[in-house]
């Protein structure tokens, strides 16, 4: 498959190491693409939940293929989200093209780009942690459950269905609580002069202009890759709301699966020792 440039792509709320995490999806994907920069704004890993039992090769080869871009003289920054919060302790850490922070200024085509995930705003968070903690192990199987619905639906021949999305839309809370996450962020972003303001912890993809009596910003949020499977992207000075689709991706011969499966070993050995490390 031949690979796509692209200047910047912008991805979050993968959740490995969880149930209903897209691992599969998003590496083909990431196979698909020759990023610049590459940013990964935040719940990568889902420490909250990680479990040494339910860490499967497709996972793996995720953060194989993100070390990958990195030594390949693709730049990668991982802004740190609520799910792998314990990486916030190492913030400002750079190792070559690699950086971890917890938020992010750029530079796109003299227009300034404000990055970062969003959990600053979740007050459910920030105040009830262990409350948060609990409805992200009930997402997660709710997403299993879902899986299987699906999969069942899809032997049927029908469409899928998303017991999450569904949930949001009839719960007045819900819609009001993703309402408000993007007008305070657009609000500070306008407030600081930022071209646009990008974030991710909704898992709501969307890309959007807003305005107020103080100026103009764009809001986009990545989404996710446990429901919608999307991605930033942009290229030549214009920003696209990636959906992801099975059917561009033929899964290919793997010519080199010996040297793949000793990399992932050797990524798998260094990961479960920091786990340890954090734990």
């Amino acid at each position: 498959m031949k690979k796509r440039k692209v200047e910047l792509v912008v991805i979050s709320d993968v959740h490995l190491g969880t149930f209903g995490s897209h691992a599969k999806e998003l590496y083909n994907y990431l196979s698909s693409i020759k990023p610049k920069t590459l940013v990964l704004n935040g719940d990568i890993i889902d420490v909250w939940q990680f479990r040494k039992s339910y860490f499967p090769k497709a996972h793996l080869k995720v953060i194989q293929k993100i070390i990958s871009f990195a030594s390949k003289g693709t730049k990668v920054y991982y802004i740190t989200g609520n799910h792998d919060e314990m990486l916030r302790k190492f913030s400002d850490m750079n190792m070559g093209n690699f950086a971890l922070v917890d938020k992010l200024v750029l530079d796109l085509d003299d227009k300034k780009a404000w990055i970062f995930h969003g959990d600053v705003f979740d007050a459910s968070v920030q105040h009830s942690k262990w409350i948060a903690k609990l409805g992200g192990l009930g997402y997660d199987y709710l997403i299993l459950s879902n899986r299987f619905v699906n999969w069942c639906l899809s032997k049927l021949g029908k469409e899928p269905y998303s017991f999450s999305k569904k949930i949001k839309a009839s719960v007045k809370k819900a819609v009001k609580h993703i309402s408000d996450f993007e007008e305070t962020a657009t609000e500070l972003a306008i407030e600081k002069k930022y071209d646009y303001v990008i974030c991710g912890h909704i898992h709501e993809p969307k890309m959007i202009h807003k305005e107020n009596k103080n100026g103009t910003t764009l809001y986009l949020n990545s989404g996710d890759w446990v429901e919608n499977l999307t991605a930033l992207e942009y290229n030549k000075k214009r920003w696209k709301l990636y959906s992801y689709s099975e059917a561009n991706y033929v899964e290919e011969e793997n010519l080199f699966e010996m040297e793949d499966i000793l990399s992932n070993q050797i990524v798998a050995t260094a990961f479960f020792s920091k786990q340890n490390i954090l734990m």
